[in-house]
């Protein structure tokens, strides 16, 4: 369900029902989602996210040579045989 800033402030306990049926309320402020009204369960919401991001199983790229981080910028050479 999606309701207006203004139809909130107007209708709050018609929306606070639907709330407590099981709704989930969008409310927009100009065409603009602002706030998510959900129903209260007995399942606590962590403050922050603990589920894992992704997978760890990160491809690494091994060039099996030196990579020149500075090849072509003399001006960034720390020492002048740093290579």
């Amino acid at each position: 369900m999606e309701t207006t800033a203004r139809d909130f402030n107007q209708n709050t306990s018609k929306i606070l029902a639907a709330a407590e049926r099981g709704e989930r309320i969008t409310v927009t402020k100009n065409g603009r989602p602002v706030a998510i009204l959900s129903p209260v369960t007995e399942e606590p919401v962590p403050d922050h996210p603990t589920d894992p991001m992704g997978d760890d199983d990160i491809p690494v790229f091994h060039s099996g040579s030196r990579i020149d981080w500075f090849e072509g910028h003399t001006a960034f050479r720390l020492w002048p045989d740093d290579r």
